[in-house]
């Protein structure tokens, strides 16, 4: 918070006006996200030879910060809150992206123990699926 207070009054904007202004005044596009992106990974990748072969684009640091977000246990709901998403459901990709989480749920089951067997429906339950 007390960055944004800092950057505001070096702005000196109104408060209706844009957070991150383009050159024209007016709000940052996805497009100018991505330009500004890019000259700057552009620099890096000159002094960090390990990102040559990294793609960096704003959807991947959108998508490894929700991920870093949910690894230190937020909840996906704020994290979909966050990301702007319209339903959780469009949160729970990064459930299964999540090979970390996977492992935890896999480490608390048990092996199951029981027969082997094929299940086998009734006559009446086969019959109705028939009619369908």
């Amino acid at each position: 918070m007390t960055a944004l207070r800092h950057w505001l009054c070096e702005r000196r904007g109104q408060p209706a006006d844009a957070l991150f202004p383009n050159a024209r005044g007016q709000g940052l596009s996805r497009d100018g996200v991505a330009y500004i992106l890019s000259q700057h990974v552009t620099t890096a990748r000159a002094r960090c030879k390990s990102l040559k072969a990294k793609r960096v684009s704003p959807h991947v640091l959108r998508h490894t910060t929700a991920m870093d977000l949910l690894q230190h246990g937020v909840d996906r709901s704020v994290i979909a809150l966050w990301l702007g998403h319209e339903s959780m459901e469009t949160t729970q990709v990064y459930l299964h992206a999540n090979l970390e989480l996977k492992e935890a749920a896999l480490a608390k089951t048990e092996p199951f123990t029981g027969p082997n067997r094929r299940y086998h429906p009734s006559d009446t339950l086969l019959a109705f699926l028939q009619s369908l």
